[in-house]
């Protein structure tokens, strides 16, 4: 893997995550609508709109794989999110099948699965439950992933990232803050692994609070390096009801009735069984 692409590489996560990848591929090109600043000796500039096929197709030109970070996080905006995340996506999954890209890194999100309970352990084998429509977005892009797998071979880890913020500010982030270090990490393995084919692992460094099961990461060479509460700046105050239910915390609150609802198939099972 000799040449790879960043979009959303002057972003939030882009910016912390570059020079931790710049060390250890040949060239990086940043792809992104605003240039980044410092750029290294070797990493270019790329402007281009995802969510235009033709830009997104000259982009990945002669690239082996892609980190996709692009995209907006937002919890409430559905023409936003379909515009950037859903469309944009899908094209850049498009242009690495037209340029034979033979590997993408995609950011899903933590908000794939917001609506498990906190005292819940899930894992990726675990269905989707997306809290917010930024977080069914996420699926959207995993599922995509798994499309052009199977389809085009192209080999993918998605990374459903916990809280990528420079220190955990919350008890939520507590339980699932990654360091820059321990998700580039986890970017390199999807980006070399031989075993990664549509796979999905949580982004989330060494908590104590166990509300993953992240056994495949490990499995795949994942050994975080930082602890989240030896680097928390407490600075958010009290969770509602509802964020404090589940795992997606302020997202679940969108749009919500108040009303704690909870999902069990088991109970579910056991339920029917009694009534037969």
């Amino acid at each position: 893997m000799k040449r790879i692409a960043m979009t959303g590489a002057a972003g939030r996560v882009g910016t912390l995550l570059r020079p931790l990848l710049r060390a250890h591929f040949g060239h990086v090109s940043l792809i992104d609508l605003q240039e980044p600043t410092g750029l290294g000796d070797n990493e270019t500039f790329v402007r281009a709109d995802l969510t235009k096929l033709d830009e997104t197709k000259a982009a990945l030109k002669d690239i082996d794989g892609v980190v996709h970070l692009a995209g907006i996080a937002s919890g409430t905006d559905m023409n936003a999110i379909l515009h950037a995340n859903v469309l944009g996506t899908y094209n850049l999954y498009e242009a690495a099948r037209i340029n034979k890209v033979e590997r993408v890194v995609y950011a899903s999100s933590n908000h794939a699965t917001g609506f498990y309970p906190r005292g819940e352990i899930i894992s990726p084998l675990d269905p989707m439950r997306p809290d917010s429509p930024y977080g069914l977005s996420k699926c959207w892009g995993e599922l995509v992933a798994g499309l052009y797998y199977d389809t085009s071979g192209i080999r993918s880890l998605s990374i459903r990232i916990g809280n990528a913020g420079t220190y955990p500010n919350s008890e939520r982030s507590i339980a699932i803050w990654i360091s820059a270090r321990d998700l580039a990490q986890l970017v390199r393995i999807g980006l070399t692994h031989p075993l990664i084919a549509a796979t999905v692992v949580y982004g989330v460094s060494d908590t104590d609070e166990k509300w993953w099961d992240n056994d495949l990461a490990r499995r795949l060479g994942y050994q975080p390096e930082d602890r989240p509460r030896d680097h928390a700046r407490i600075e958010q105050g009290a969770e509602g009801p509802v964020a404090l239910a589940f795992q997606g915390g302020g997202f679940c609150e969108i749009n919500h009735d108040g009303t704690i609802r909870m999902r069990n198939a088991e109970g579910l099972a056991k339920s029917l069984e009694a009534t037969e």
